[in-house]
């Protein structure tokens, strides 16, 4: 089923058309004709138009929001293919990424928060997504992990196979250690450790990883007993060693991964990166960033267990 929306606005009202028009735009909204707009039939979408259609009528013009349903064959889905926008977007991703060799690493980490930006923007009003989507978001997601990785050239690389499951019992008291100066994967991780892991657990920064002490516990960095391995990042590869994969977490675990390896949009991402990134630099000991940071995530997570077990 499809939501539609048949307005009309006097012609001396072009205040009140631009912005309605402008609304639809940014709903991403189909044009049967003039003044025919046509949406998916999802709740969020009819809450949106029903108040573009409130809009409408306190400037003086008529609005009416119909639920329709094709019944000649109309396929109105094609209406919502954003497959050449996706092609733009890729034929962009590549350039960039041809161009990565000549760049510095904060015009590179520039221009991909732009494309970054630029496909959240498309994701935003692609309603019924398909392979053009999964295509632009693999290969921005490469892209990201790419500038990444020449931002912070001691972030580790995945390793390939399976997560072997760890006992809680056995990681208590323990010494854990990191690259110094943590950022999001490694305070997350920092944070779930103590958390739910090992209560007790102490924590070294490192300078140089290759001196970290044999009876310390490394995480997120190469050769560490936890780092990523496949698709996940430390704090992902953490949840599953120690099976700790409940719906809130998982959902912190998205966020972690959005801002350490780039992938699929999370919606409190941009906030939570501004807020660590102000601590960072407010904040030259580690000790302190760590307790800071792990208010963040504690928040964080109670705010997605009481949603979840709502």
């Amino acid at each position: 089923m499809w939501s539609m929306l048949v307005l009309s606005l006097p012609t001396r009202n072009g205040t009140a058309r631009m912005r309605a028009w402008r609304s639809l735009k940014a709903l991403g909204a189909a044009v049967l004709r003039d003044g025919v707009y046509l949406l998916p039939e999802r709740d969020a979408l009819v809450q949106a138009l029903a108040a573009v259609a409130a809009d409408v009528k306190a400037s003086e013009g008529q609005a009416k929001l119909l639920r329709v349903e094709a019944l000649d064959g109309d396929d109105f889905a094609r209406l919502f293919d954003r497959s050449a926008d996706y092609a733009v977007l890729l034929t962009d991703i590549a350039q960039l990424r041809r161009e990565e060799p000549k760049l510095a690493d904060d015009a590179l980490a520039a221009h991909v928060a732009g494309l970054g930006k630029r496909f959240d923007q498309l994701r935003g009003i692609d309603h019924l997504p398909g392979e053009a989507t999964r295509q632009a978001e693999a290969a921005l997601a490469d892209l990201q992990a790419l500038a990444a990785r020449r931002g912070q050239p001691d972030e580790p690389h995945a390793a390939p196979g399976a997560i072997p499951r760890r006992l809680r019992a056995e990681h208590q008291g323990r010494l854990w250690a990191t690259r110094r100066r943590p950022w999001v994967d490694r305070l997350a991780s920092a944070w779930l450790i103590r958390r739910f892991i090992d209560t007790r657990a102490r924590f070294l920064w490192l300078d140089d990883v290759r001196r970290c002490p044999p009876d310390a516990l490394g995480f997120d960095f190469d050769g560490a007993t936890f780092s990523h391995v496949g698709a996940r990042v430390t704090f992902e590869t953490l949840l599953a060693a120690f099976d700790l994969e409940t719906p809130a977490l998982r959902r912190l675990g998205a966020l972690v991964h959005r801002l350490d390896a780039g992938g699929a949009p999370v919606p409190e991402a941009d906030g939570v990166e501004r807020v660590l990134a102000g601590m960072r630099q407010a904040l030259a000991d580690d000790d302190q960033l760590f307790l800071a940071a792990a208010g963040v995530f504690e928040g964080l997570w109670t705010a997605f267990e009481r949603e979840a077990t709502a």
